[in-house]
């Protein structure tokens, strides 16, 4: 980082300062963040940083931390590009994005910001937040490492564990440090043997083997659903009043469900006509 670049970070956090001073009784009833660095493990330098990375835009104090997640999505990016080239140094470009992309996205952040309980301290005026995470805690229990598009993710969490790291990376200018303090946060970690595909990617690829037709019906304005069918046989539905594309995933997924089932017991009953005839 060059001298020029630490002057105006220095005098941004002069400013940042200013205006949260200026806050004045707004502030009075956020949350400590005191907490937040025990666990973290890494005590901030510069705890204006930490303040910025726990400030929502939604609070309305000038600042927040949208500029640190812009730092910590590419910070994130980068070390796991990193992590994965010397742990499978056999494996093709391809491969190795589908692995980021999975440990990157937005439901994998914002999973460690409920399980470490980031999302407690995070300074918001956002009404229906609350809820949001509450649902998303509940319904993450059915799926241990990832849900693959199928529940609904408050964009703020991944966002807050963003910034988090951008504000240590801005507080250490370390990628070292940063894989320090996160590594352990970020588990579990997926990996080759763990890395999931996505139910609509899957059913096409099953389909397609067996030289089977699948068509999405849209029903999403009129029941918030989506119908498949195979070979004009109805075989998954899903819905979501939230979201249309993870309607489209849970349909997906239901008809995955339904004709591994159907391919299954079909196989069975050839093999049995097979071995009758033998």
């Amino acid at each position: 980082m060059t001298a020029i670049t630490i002057e105006a970070l220095q005098e941004q956090q002069q400013i940042i300062q200013q205006q949260s001073q200026s806050a004045g009784e707004s502030t009075q009833s956020l949350p400590s963040l005191d907490e937040v660095e025990q666990i973290l493990g890494y005590e901030f330098n510069n705890k204006r940083l930490l303040e910025e990375a726990f400030t929502h835009a939604s609070l309305g104090l000038g600042f927040s931390n949208e500029r640190l997640e812009y730092v910590g999505d590419s910070v994130l990016n980068l070390l796991f590009t990193k992590q994965q080239f010397f742990e499978y140094p056999d494996l093709p470009p391809g491969p190795l994005t589908r692995l980021r992309a999975a440990n990157v996205d937005t439901e994998k952040l914002a999973r460690a910001a409920v399980k470490h309980g980031l999302h407690r301290y995070l300074r918001h005026k956002k009404p229906l937040l609350k809820e949001q995470i509450r649902q998303f805690s509940e319904e993450i229990q059915r799926y241990p490492l990832h849900s693959n598009g199928l529940v609904d993710v408050p964009k703020a969490l991944a966002d807050l564990v963003e910034s988090t790291i951008g504000a240590v990376f801005i507080d250490t200018n370390s990628l070292d440090v940063v894989w320090k303090v996160f590594k352990d946060l970020l588990e579990p970690i997926i990996r080759r043997e763990t890395l999931k595909i996505h139910p609509v990617t899957q059913l096409y690829e099953v389909c397609q083997k067996r030289n089977l037709k699948v068509k999405f019906v849209d029903l999403w304005k009129e029941s918030t659903g989506f119908d498949v069918f195979v070979d004009d046989q109805l075989v998954g539905r899903g819905k979501c009043s939230l979201k249309k594309e993870i309607a489209h995933n849970r349909a997906a997924k239901d008809a995955l469900d339904n004709i591994l089932r159907i391919l299954d017991e079909k196989d069975t009953n050839i093999n049995i006509v097979e071995e009758r005839n033998v």
